[in-house]
């Protein structure tokens, strides 16, 4: 029997600061969005472009790490699992959010670099380092179990 895939790769620009908390247990968790263009020439010739928004939620020590080192327009490769949670609203209306679950996210720029280009950052013992911040590789954290309850939001 082939076993089940979920995964997500996603590579953009944080639309906003990440939120870090902790939840009951003393877990961290950050959440954060990440902004994905797309462009294409419709049938006319014309360029088109449009903008994905994904939410991501980042546990443990990896939102930790995250809530430390990265800011609004910081562009990010994201790899994780997608997840969707259900819930009901305070009005009773039935709520629906699907995010991606990180497992492992590299930082594409450096801070304070032009957030226009899309080359990745690399670092060399060559080159000036300018912080140890901006060089901070964020690696897997590992499978844990998530306790939904636990989740402050």
């Amino acid at each position: 029997m082939a076993k089940d895939f979920n995964q997500a790769i996603i590579m953009g620009n944080l639309t906003r600061d990440p939120e870090l908390r902790t939840t009951p247990s003393g877990q961290s968790v950050a959440t954060f969005a990440v902004a994905t263009n797309r462009s294409w020439n419709d049938p006319s010739g014309e360029r088109k472009d449009s903008v994905e928004y994904h939410d991501v939620v980042a546990w443990g020590k990896l939102g930790e790490l995250v809530s430390n080192y990265l800011a609004k327009g910081r562009k990010v490769l994201v790899v994780g699992r997608l997840q969707t949670r259900n819930w009901e609203g305070q009005d009773g209306s039935k709520k629906q959010r699907t995010e991606i679950v990180a497992t492992d996210i590299n930082f594409v720029d450096r801070a304070g670099e032009s957030m226009d280009t899309d080359a990745p950052a690399k670092a060399s013992s060559d080159a000036p380092s300018k912080s140890k911040k901006d060089d901070v590789q964020i690696e897997d954290m590992g499978e844990g179990e998530i306790n939904l309850d636990d989740i402050p939001f």
